[in-house]
């Protein structure tokens, strides 16, 4: 029997459902979960897949997975933006591929059904290798391979700490699948290294909150650094009632970014700050259950004018988190980093301290 994330005094078991069911409702016949304009990207689809599953609309989280599996690539990849079961855009992003681990390994620890992991095993594995084959020698992830087969120039930290959540629910994937992937987890390990040691490593997006946040979200800095990383740019991001800020540089809150900020506080062990942002955020709900995107607290208006299903996936996945409701309410506090190891390719002190 399904048991419904509830954060008492903030979110009710109900309401969760039907925010999980506002995603469901938007989701298109073929089973792709669209943005607003109407497009479908890999990432923010397998975020709504997981809403859904901890909700128990179990049927429409599979037609999800399907979807996946319909329209992969070759390569591993899935073009970076859909409509109308068509490339919108073409490149495949590194990120968007990874997620597609953390989607799958999450449906196995909330439903159990290891027959359903077999079957989507083939997809993750292609998509991991994909990922893989866009490391550098460094150890950071290049963020796109264009649909000429160019690898990208640079790498996104935001990016990069997600694919090291993938990365190592891949590698847990592997094992209990019985089919380990050595080569996944030295590429966590470099990765995870880099993202804690080489802030150089990548472009500066630093005005974005995710920049702050993920390197915590995706499980790379953890302990004393995440609570340092957290604390340094708090004022900046955080708006005392409303939320969290997308950019540092703009009057307005979201909020995926303000829940994605209590998935980190929460695997961060900051259980009231995560509660008091997740309280704060809930003016954004909509009568349906739905959440608009953002708020911009000087016009005093929504902003874009639009409801999200990523952004009422991100609801129920820190509900979940907040209430330890299901079995895979630990899918972002237990992506925890291992202890670096050194290679020998990247060498700097830090590696070998």
């Amino acid at each position: 029997m399904r048991r419904l994330p509830a954060v008492p005094g903030i979110i009710t078991a109900e309401q969760v459902l039907r925010t999980a069911e506002s995603i469901a409702a938007v989701q298109e016949d073929d089973g792709g979960v669209p943005w607003p304009e109407g497009h479908v990207d890999a990432w923010n689809h397998v975020e709504c897949l997981m809403a859904m599953t901890v909700a128990g609309l179990r049927d429409e989280a599979r037609r999800g997975y399907e979807w996946l599996a319909r329209h992969q690539r070759p390569d591993g990849s899935w073009p970076m933006k859909m409509a109308g079961g068509e490339p919108v855009e073409a490149g495949g992003e590194s990120n968007h591929a990874a997620y597609v681990a953390v989607g799958v390994w999450h449906d196995l620890l909330v439903t159990g059904d290891e027959d359903f992991a077999r079957a989507m095993w083939p997809v993750v594995s292609r998509a991991l290798d994909f990922v893989v084959g866009l490391q550098t020698t460094r150890g950071e992830i290049l963020w796109e391979r264009a649909a000429s087969g160019e690898p990208a120039s640079y790498a996104l930290l935001t990016g990069s700490s997600s694919i090291h959540q993938g990365l190592r629910c891949g590698v847990l994937l592997a094992e209990r699948l019985g089919d380990p992937q050595p080569d996944w987890e030295l590429a966590a390990d470099r990765l995870g290294h880099v993202l804690v040691a080489h802030p150089e490593a990548f472009a500066d997006k630093s005005r974005f909150s995710m920049d702050w946040y993920y390197p915590v979200l995706g499980g790379a800095v953890r302990g004393p650094r995440a609570a340092q990383r957290l604390d340094l740019e708090w004022d900046v991001f955080v708006v005392p009632g409303l939320g969290v800020r997308c950019v540092s540089d703009q009057p307005w809150v979201t909020g995926a970014e303000s829940c994605e900020l209590v998935l980190a506080l929460d695997a961060a062990g900051r259980r009231e700050r995560a509660l008091a942002v997740y309280a704060d955020m809930q003016h954004l709900r909509h009568e349906d259950g739905s959440y608009w995107t953002g708020w911009q607290f000087v016009n005093r208006r929504h902003f874009p004018h639009e409801r999200s299903a990523y952004t009422a996936a991100a609801v129920v996945l820190a509900a979940d988190a907040l209430a330890r409701a299901t079995p895979g309410s630990g899918v972002f506090r237990d992506a925890t980093a291992q202890e670096v190891r050194v290679t020998g390719d990247c060498g700097c002190e830090r590696a070998h301290a």
